[in-house]
């Protein structure tokens, strides 16, 4: 497994370099680089399996940089040190990333998924995390499910439901997928959206409610004739901020 290490900052090209040495023999650098503007011709000339792209760097940034390329020929494994919009972008386009420190059992993971070939990028989804990392909030997200990814608007997306440790996403048109996340990630991925915990297992798209019935909690009616049971303890909150939108 050939590899290019890409991060403007060289304690951090250190530090990845050594924690391959030492855990992941059968990964090859090839070449690692301080400067984003070299990295193209770099991976163009070695043609690396994959790469490790830092996310925040002056003159390119990691998203700029994979747009030059018409065709990824290559895996990405993203790493950032922690930056709202560089994370949010690549949830939103459901990529794979390392948050800075890195640590050997998250960099193990990340090899895995290369070895097995889930790591690769669409140019939709490159297109996604460089919209979102440019302060664009998509109409679209990609969502991972056991099939690949789905990529669905949010408009669309009447409730979602964890069950075990997934979550069911309904929509508007009576569909459902089952998505291999927890209902805590979809709840961080849909926060900047009409979208609110009505339960601990409950997520609703405040866009899509139609009739609100009252009880010691309630229920609310949604545009897809589901009817969903709002927590007690939920309530006044739901109600307050229903009354907003």
């Amino acid at each position: 497994m050939n590899c290019i290490i890409i991060d403007d900052e060289r304690h951090c090209i250190k530090t990845l370099i050594n924690l391959l040495e030492i855990n992941f023999p059968e990964v090859h650098i090839l070449e690692s680089c301080l400067d984003s503007t070299r990295a193209y011709d770099l991976i163009q000339l070695h043609k690396p399996d994959f790469i490790f792209l830092d996310i925040e760097m002056p003159l390119l940034n990691g998203f700029d940089l994979l747009s030059k390329f018409e065709n990824l020929f290559f895996d990405v494994v993203f790493t950032t040190a922690y930056d709202s919009y560089a994370v949010k972008a690549i949830k939103y386009s459901a990529l794979d990333y390392l948050l800075k420190p890195i640590s050997k059992e998250d960099l193990a993971a990340a090899i895995e998924k290369i070895k097995s070939k889930q790591s690769s990028i669409s140019t939709r989804q490159l297109q996604m995390a460089t919209a979102v990392h440019n302060r664009q909030l998509p109409d679209t997200i990609a969502m991972p499910t056991s099939d690949g990814l789905t990529f669905a608007s949010v408009n669309d997306i009447v409730f979602c439901m964890a069950e075990s440790g997934y979550t069911r996403i309904s929509f508007a048109d009576k569909s459902e997928i089952m998505l291999s996340k927890t209902l805590g990630d979809v709840d961080e991925l849909l926060s900047e959206y009409h979208f609110f915990r009505i339960h601990h297992s409950t997520l609703i798209n405040l866009k899509h409610v139609k009739q609100y019935v009252r009880g010691e909690g309630g229920e609310v009616i949604m545009s897809n004739g589901a009817s969903l049971q709002v927590a007690r303890t939920r309530k006044m909150d739901f109600l307050n901020i229903f009354t907003r939108i």
